[in-house]
């Protein structure tokens, strides 16, 4: 199962969004600082994730939420 997920820097409000396999092991690695696009914005929280269970779908709603329509959406539906 792939994890869509949008997480909440506790910080700054501001958000990521990816996809991973083990959900919370990558939560973990972003609140380690392992992730270095996001470091300085250090901890996170999951505000948002759902499983998917093909890659390639995973991937391409990952690239959707990123997108200007996405971000939209996320804001009506997601949270």
């Amino acid at each position: 199962m792939y994890y869509v997920y949008i997480l909440e820097s506790l910080k700054d409000k501001s958000r990521y969004i990816g996809t991973t396999l083990d959900l919370k092991n990558r939560l973990t690695e972003h609140n380690n600082g392992e992730t270095k696009s996001n470091k300085p914005k250090l901890p996170y929280k999951i505000a948002w994730y759902c499983a998917i269970p093909q890659k390639d779908i995973a991937y391409k709603f990952e690239r959707y939420l990123k997108s200007s329509s996405g971000h939209a959406f996320t804001n009506k539906h997601l949270l």
